[in-house]
Formats: C-alpha cells, structure tokens, sequence
C-alpha cells in the first residue's frame, strides 16, 4: 500500500466503533495516531495533549491534558468511554499512569512503572542486564566526584557518562580525553542529573555501529516488530551534542544472522527475566545496541516508541498498528501477522535553530499544504495552531519528514524533497541522514 498522495499524514475515513487515547505530544504521537486511523475499527482518537498534526487527522481531536497528569487522564479516559489507551512518553510510564489506568479497568499498551524502569532508571537495567546475562558494556556507577573520575581513568577515559534517570535523550556524554571527562563530570554535578540518591553510571565505550530493534510483548508473548537506525548528534558527520533524535532509517543494516543473534543473545532472555523477575510486559520494548566485533551489546532499554524511529517504521506497516497494540492488551500478540513494505523509509528532523540549546519559537511553518508525492509523510512535534488558522514553530524539533523509495538512495532523495517544500525561520536539519546505513 502506498501513501495517499497528501504529503501530511491524512488516513483515509474508514468508520467502526473504537476509541482510542494516544497520551503524548510529538512527533512519535502524530505518527502513532496516523498510523492507528488507518485501520477499520476505528472510528475516533483523542490525544492528549497534541499538537496541531490533529488538524490533518480527520477522526481525532485534542484533549488539554498533560502526559503526566495522571489524575486527569484517568478522567478523562472514563468520561469518554475510552476502549483503549496507548501511552507515548516515557515521562508518563515514569508518573504511574498505566498502572492507574489498569486499576480503573482500561486495556493500555505500554508497561507498569515498574517495568518501564529498564528505562527511567540506568542504574536498574543495567543491574537487570547483568543478573539475566545479557551483553552490556562493563560499567559502575558513582555518587562520589572523585571515585568517578579515578573509574574513567582506570578506562583510559574511553568511557560513557550516563544520567540515572529521565534527561529527554540527552543524559550521555561521550567525552574523548582526560580533559573533556573532567568537564563532563563537572557538567554532571551541576546539571542536578547527578545526586546523592542518582548515581552517575560510567561505562566502558564500545567500538561498532549502532542499531535499535523493537519488540512488542502482551504479558505473556513477544514478537520482533521492525528496526531502525536514528542519528542522535545535532550536526552532519555525527557532530555536535546529542539530541533526542535528527533522523531516521528503517529498515536498519541488520542481516537476518545479525537479527537472530540480537534476539537469541538480547531479546529473549530481556523477556524472560523480566518474567522470572515478576514483570510482565505489556507494550512495545526498545533494544537500543552496539553492533561489535564481539557480537550485540545492549546499550540501553526504551519502553516506549522511539522518536524518530516511529516515523520511519510505521508508514512501513500496511494497514496500520490498530490490531497488533490492541492484539497486546487482550493476550493474543502471537495471532498478529505484521504486513510490511520493503520499501526503505528515510526521516529527516526539521528542528529550531539552536537546538538542542535555546532556540526561538512562534515562527510561521510553510509548506504544510503543499502536494507532496506519494511517497512522502510529515508527521507534526513542537507546532501549535495560531487563532488566524497558521501553523508556528513551538519546540525544539519541530517536524519529521519522511520519504520511502525502492532504496535508500531513493527515500533520501524523497524525504529531502519533501523537507525542501517546507521552511521556518531560522530551520536545521543534518544533511546526511541514511547516508551511513547506504554505504555499510
């Protein structure tokens, strides 16, 4: 199946007696609810709290409530006879929302508190990592300046800092000498990332290319669901500091051997300790991976849709996601059949200047309208609608424009020609993005 001709993400009116609310305000919850449109059972989504990509979804509208906002989402969920949650950001899994929503009785796709720690806490998955058996970097984690800084001499200073908890995607800092350690250490203690009661984890860096693959799971089940490849640093050529995202390829330069090996090595055993350690998984698992000479390395766990990698995997999915997240709420994962294009698909950020550190808002975004191919996809993040009906920059990363071609060559080309037709004041996106993946 291929896009509708509209370059924005407008599914086509198909008509049941499902509701669905989609918490979350990104470009990732644009792509979710596009993507959850698509199906026949669903007559209508609310997002909460949106962006103004609702106004290119026919069948959904905005509901004002803050992703962490427990109380008021659990209100809202029962005054509008939810038939099923999907829980974006990982700020609101940390908030204890689908554990609030579970006890009022709603089905939700995405896990309880305390299995979304594998994310909201470095300290425990990586002490999850290493009881289960799973490949991860050797590492330790410090409160004390000196005891840290005296760790990362001991590895030469080819180390990995890592906030313990929550940083939006910007908890790592990858220094390169005695020096840019000492900075970063110090950037650490004064950022409040770093506390007595927040360790600072401090691995060993590892050499190789990196991946992230994505797993759905109802409880009992998994499956593989896709991979993607994201570009993490603000600048072409992997410079700058990190970002929550610049762009994204799907399918990764996984081979099918190097698949099964994450899965055999990573995968299944992640599930079945989180089974053995009494946390039965519900949602979608992100297995972010170093690609070695030694085999899969687990760097980090995700547990949610990645942003960007979700604007690139589902405009690959045929039919939409509709039937695999509510196939996860009710046990039945494994009668799931995942229907892709083989196409590629390339997303290219479009993001404020500045970011991922200050940066101006309000600037008028044009190109919205314009006919795309039919190739091409804009899902909407940091963009509000102004009272006069035009769409203005309201955030850091702003937009993702994606393309699919027969190649990866040709879904640059696509999602770079969409990206042109657009501009805002002052706009960066790198220029490189599926450049890496096309040349492995």
């Amino acid at each position: 199946m291929r896009l509708r001709p509209s370059q924005i993400a407008r599914p086509r009116p198909e008509i049941d007696d499902v509701q669905i609310l989609v918490v979350g305000h990104g470009a990732r919850e644009h792509a979710l609810a596009w993507s959850l449109s698509r199906s026949s059972d669903v007559s209508s989504i609310l997002i909460a709290p949106g962006n103004s990509g609702v106004r290119y979804l026919p069948s959904a509208r905005r509901v004002p409530i803050d992703t962490t906002d427990v109380t008021g989402l659990v209100a809202c969920a029962r005054q509008e006879a939810v038939d099923l949650v999907v829980v974006g950001p990982e700020s609101a899994l940390a908030a204890g929302l689908v554990d609030a929503l579970v006890a009022e009785g709603f089905p939700v796709f995405g896990p309880s508190r305390q299995a979304a720690r594998l994310e909201t806490s470095k300290v425990f998955a990586k002490d999850f990592m290493q009881r289960h058996g799973i490949p991860t970097a050797e590492y330790q984690q410090h409160v004390d300046f000196e005891l840290a800084l005296s760790y990362c001499e001991r590895l030469r200073y080819n180390v990995a800092l890592k906030a313990d908890g929550l940083a939006a995607g910007k908890g790592v800092i990858l220094p390169r000498t005695g020096a840019e350690t000492f900075g970063a250490l110090e950037q650490f203690r004064g950022s409040g990332l770093w506390q007595v009661d927040q360790p600072l984890v401090i691995e060993e860096r590892l050499e190789g290319w990196e991946t992230s693959v994505f797993a759905l799971a109802d409880g009992k089940d998994y499956r593989i669901f896709a991979h993607a490849q994201d570009y993490k640093r603000a600048y072409a050529g992997d410079e700058g500091p990190n970002t929550g995202g610049m762009g994204a390829v799907s399918p990764s330069p996984l081979t099918e051997a190097e698949l099964a090996a994450v899965e055999e090595k990573v995968v299944a055993p992640t599930f079945a300790g989180l089974a053995r350690d009494g946390m039965p998984y519900v949602g979608v698992l992100f297995f972010g991976l170093m690609m070695t000479s030694r085999g899969p390395m687990l760097l980090e766990y995700n547990a949610r849709f990645g942003d960007p990698e979700t604007q690139v995997m589902l405009p690959r999915l045929r039919g939409g996601i509709a039937e695999a997240v509510r196939a996860c709420t009710e046990e039945r994962l494994s009668e799931v059949e995942f229907d892709w294009d083989s196409r590629p698909a390339v997303g290219v950020v479009m993001a404020s200047g500045g970011y991922p550190n200050q940066y101006g808002i309000g600037h008028r975004i044009t190109g919205l309208d314009a006919e795309g191919s039919g190739d091409t996809v804009v899902f909407l993040a940091g963009a509000e609608e102004t009272p006069d009906g035009n769409v203005v920059t309201d955030g850091g990363r702003v937009l993702t424009a994606v393309g699919l071609g027969a190649d990866l060559a040709s879904a640059r080309v696509a999602a770079y020609g969409r990206v042109k037709t657009l501009d805002f004041e002052k706009a960066e996106y790198r220029s490189d993005i599926g450049l890496e993946a096309a040349r492995r």
